[in-house]
């Protein structure tokens, strides 16, 4: 993972810890308002809610882990996985606990608390994840740029859906991704960290 990688991950708990203490202020709560009212209602974004539904995270993290075992037997790969969405779904529920946000206001809205969003969470770590883990193995450069590129198209259009739907305030989806980027990191960095003490194992 290159230098810059980490310096995104630093910069996004930063702006992490600003939206966590902030997002009641008159500055965050019209930022909410207005993004809120610019994508809400839109049918187009709505849809991809269903990509990032707890069902579709699990039945296809499960696909990669047998996919990591039947074909690579990538065990680290393995741990890998659970460490970034288990383990950011476990960060996603301690987070929402601890805030204990309100959903906003409308007819049949969700009962578990807002901030920060587990769709936003939980789908940019499995979708970086599996880009993650396909560069092992993809060759051409290109090929990794496309990859890349869709995983953090479907990131975003995963986490607006929720604002869409008006299931989370704007400030709950931007806390999610800047949190989910910083953990993913840190499984990143172990995961390379485990890999390169193997390889000197091995030799």
């Amino acid at each position: 993972m290159k230098k810059v990688s980490y310096i995104l991950a630093f910069i996004s708990l930063c702006i992490f810890i600003i939206i966590f203490t902030s997002f009641e202020k008159p500055m965050f709560v019209k930022m909410d308002q207005s993004v809120t009212n610019f994508f809400y209602g839109n049918k187009f974004i709505s849809a991809f809610h269903y990509i990032g539904n707890t069902k579709v995270i699990v039945a296809t993290s499960l696909i990669l882990l047998i996919v990591l075992w039947l074909r690579q037997r990538n065990f680290r790969g393995m741990l890998f996985v659970l460490l970034s969405i288990a383990g950011g779904r476990v960060l996603n529920q301690i987070i929402k606990n601890v805030v204990d946000r309100p959903r906003p206001e409308m007819v049949d809205q969700l009962t578990s608390f807002s901030f920060p969003s587990g769709h936003a969470m939980l789908s940019l770590l499995l979708l970086f994840t599996i880009a993650y883990l396909l560069s092992e193995v993809v060759v051409s450069k290109k090929n990794m740029v496309f990859v890349w590129v869709v995983a953090i198209l479907l990131t975003i259009l995963i986490g607006l859906s929720r604002i869409a739907d008006n299931h989370h305030y704007p400030t709950d989806v931007f806390a999610g991704w800047t949190i989910a980027y910083f953990w993913f990191i840190i499984c990143v960095f172990w995961y390379e960290q485990r890999k390169t003490k193997f390889n000197k194992m091995k030799k």
